[in-house]
């Protein structure tokens, strides 16, 4: 089970050093997790064994290929209303990870049509924001659903919810996307529970 950490920002050092596969980096304005105008070199930083993904929501090409630069981003993740054909112009560069916000089976549906232009889905729940609402949505939507392609589990996801997640039989379930009920306050993560979520996952 692939490990994704997502809204580092304050201690991204300390996080990056339990080696999760994935650390994920916000450039969108209106998150609490937001990079800002941050200019750090820590956050810069290349991570060995770790890829670092910058979250965007509706951002343009340019803004989104001067952070994979600035940034050292191995991928990028889209969480706003994109086009399949701008999901395709951007892998073109970089690999692509296209968030969906989920209520009912029908949101799979919207889905779908990403298959080919990105190397994972991430499913998390819907609301009126962009993610990060620290709330679950109804796991038994996957019920019936055959996704084709690999994808991260997200939304609200806690220590307490992992050993469910490691019982779950849905196809093409690849990773999970740990956020809000993993951080002492916005963007400064609680290192303890991400360990202990890196160690259930990998003993």
């Amino acid at each position: 089970m692939l490990i994704k950490v997502c809204g580092l920002r304050d201690n991204f050092l300390e996080v990056a050093a339990l080696i999760p596969d994935f650390a994920g980096l916000i450039f969108y304005e209106k998150s609490p997790r937001f990079v800002g105008l941050n200019d750090s070199e820590i956050l810069k930083q290349k991570i060995s064994g770790v890829k670092k993904v910058g979250v965007f929501v509706n951002a343009s090409e340019d803004y989104i290929f001067d952070k994979v630069l600035t940034y050292n981003l191995d991928f990028v993740q889209l969480h706003g209303s994109e086009t399949v054909e701008f999901c395709e112009k951007i892998r073109q560069k970089i690999p692509v990870i296209k968030a969906f916000g989920i209520s009912s089976k029908e949101d799979f549906l919207s889905a779908e049509k990403y298959n080919e232009v990105v190397d994972f889905l991430l499913f998390d729940t819907k609301t009126s924001g962009y993610g990060g609402s620290g709330v679950k949505f109804d796991w038994n939507e996957f019920q019936g659903v055959d996704i084709k392609q690999k994808f991260f589990l997200s939304g609200g996801i806690s220590l307490e919810m992992l050993s469910e997640i490691k019982t779950l039989k849905i196809n093409n379930l690849a990773g999970v996307d740990l956020n809000s009920r993993f951080e002492l306050s916005p963007a400064m993560k609680d290192t303890e529970k991400v360990k202990q979520a890196i160690n259930f996952f990998r003993k």
